[in-house]
């Protein structure tokens, strides 16, 4: 008896053997591992893809970044690759070299699609061809990476933005300037960010007319490095010392920027006097306008900006590809390739649409933004 119960146990082990070596050679010859046995092959070109990681460039120069991008793209994406997927998140807080080593990890830990605001467009290049070189696609988010090999972008139209804001000044710059006292300075982003190079041809192709016709004088521009707030209050100093305080409109790319410049025109006693532009909609420029220190502001609705993003991300991991998507809408990189991008529409905003705009949509709530305004202040407090 115990000769035979050796024997039928040697034969159920010898059987389990068989049947696990034809199931790993059935794994290997259907793909869910590599040609070895071993761990399931990486998704190419995001197909298939369960883990996307999430670049965004800095916190300081604006407050949109972590207030709204931030829990918008990871609510957005996480709902596109599903509970068993995983969603990573990093902020490179101004520093390049921080940047690309989040993506290096990122890239480690087996993420197969980055999304990728960049702190700087030529640095980031190299988040992109690391990603390329392990079949992982790039979607350039909100400001444009300067590489040929991007998969898709998504963002605002930058110049629509500018000639925004330089329209605005058009529109109402008679109210600023009288005879004599034409003065303009140009406050642009980090020249390092291509969008604000296209908010600054946008403003240009507003302005340009007006300073040829000597209607309103430009008297100092400068592109501000990091889209420094402090920096921009430094530059609007050297300007009104410049021109003893004889400054009429300030063009200032974002809010974070004006707020500063509005600083810099208290100290002088010229807040409220100096027509101020802005963008982004943040709750401090929204109330510098319901102030009267600051007269415009541009809005980007980023949840269609995030939702732009989980869609392209949905049709990568779908293989589908995602012309529906762009519509045939591009935008070149500085060597001249067209990414296929999809780009929404920014609307200006002033104290006349706060209301049905920003805090229509919730982007902004009415508590914050009349804070120690007085009630009633532009049908909004």
């Amino acid at each position: 008896m115990k000769l035979f119960g050796q024997r039928r146990k040697g034969l159920t082990i010898f059987i389990s053997l068989v049947l696990l070596s034809l199931v790993m050679a059935a794994c290997g010859a259907g793909g869910g591992t590599t040609p070895s046995g071993g761990a399931p092959a990486a998704p190419v070109n995001g197909k298939g893809c369960t883990k996307v990681g999430i670049l965004l460039p800095e916190t300081a120069s604006s407050a949109r970044w972590e207030s709204e991008d931030h829990p918008l793209l990871v609510k957005d994406l996480t709902a596109v690759v599903g509970s068993g997927g995983s969603v990573d998140y990093a902020n490179a807080e101004g520093n390049d070299a921080t940047q690309v080593s989040q993506a290096e990890a990122d890239l480690t830990k087996g993420d197969c699609i980055l999304v990728v605001a960049p702190h700087d467009a030529s640095v980031a290049a190299s988040i992109v061809a690391k990603a390329k070189a392990m079949n992982v696609p790039v979607i350039s988010y909100d400001r444009l990476i300067q590489s040929k090999d991007l998969a898709y972008y998504v963002s605002f139209d930058g110049v629509a933005v500018g000639a925004q804001q330089g329209g605005y000044i058009a529109d109402h710059y008679k109210n600023y300037v009288k005879t004599g006292h034409i003065n303009v300075v140009m406050i642009n982003g980090s020249m390092t960010d291509n969008n604000a190079l296209l908010f600054a041809q946008g403003a240009h192709s507003k302005l340009d007319p007006l300073f040829s016709a000597g209607t309103l004088k430009k008297v100092y521009e400068q592109f501000t490095p990091n889209w420094d707030n402090a920096t921009a209050q430094t530059e609007m100093e050297a300007a009104l010392t410049a021109n003893h305080n004889d400054i009429q409109i300030a063009y200032v790319a974002n809010d974070g920027m004006a707020n500063s410049v509005i600083a810099a025109l208290k100290a002088q006693h010229l807040n409220g006097k100096v027509l101020v532009t802005g963008q982004d909609a943040t709750v401090a420029g929204i109330h510098n306008i319901l102030a009267g220190d600051q007269s415009m502001t541009v809005y980007k609705a980023i949840a269609k900006e995030a939702q732009g993003t989980a869609d392209l991300v949905k049709a990568l991991i779908a293989g589908s590809g995602a012309s529906a998507l762009t519509n045939g809408v591009t935008i070149k990189t500085a060597d001249g390739t067209p990414i296929p991008s999809i780009l929404e529409t920014p609307v200006a905003v002033d104290k006349t649409n706060i209301a049905s705009t920003v805090i229509a949509d919730g982007f902004v709530a009415k508590s914050d933004v009349c804070m120690g305004i007085p009630p009633g202040t532009d049908g909004v407090c």
